[in-house]
């Protein structure tokens, strides 16, 4: 069972970064977090690392909406959205599955505003 929803695209990293972030916002998201691992790696552990960044993706009102039904949903917020380098002109874009993420919650009533979420996060893999 995967956790995630995935693409591989064809191009350089940080072009792909840019046309991730642009998708998001074209669904309503906004990136709230941007961690870069490479750097974290080099500069906490002294490791050469490939470029693999993680995005906090977040629409508000989603958020809102959510945490009205859950309160302590925070503590699975933002969704995150990755992008690995595969070092051979392919990245490799990956996002949370909401659906399974808030099925852990136990809260039905989540279920609708995660599959509204799912399909918002889809399209921007869709139109990489």
């Amino acid at each position: 069972m995967s956790y995630y929803l995935s693409k591989i695209i064809e191009g350089s990293f940080d072009e792909t970064l840019k046309k991730v972030v642009e998708n998001l916002k074209d669904v309503g998201f906004g990136v709230v977090t941007e961690i870069n691992m490479k750097e974290t790696f080099k500069e906490k552990l002294d490791v050469d690392f490939k470029n693999y960044v993680i995005l906090g993706a977040c629409n508000p009102g989603f958020a809102y909406e959510a945490i009205l039904m859950e309160e302590e949903l925070g503590v699975l917020l933002p969704c995150n959205v990755i992008l690995i380098d595969k070092e051979d002109g392919r990245v490799q874009v990956s996002a949370i599955d909401t659906q399974k993420m808030m099925s852990i919650v136990g809260n039905p009533k989540l279920e609708e505003v995660a599959v509204t979420i799912n399909e918002r996060i889809k399209q921007a893999l869709v139109n990489l």
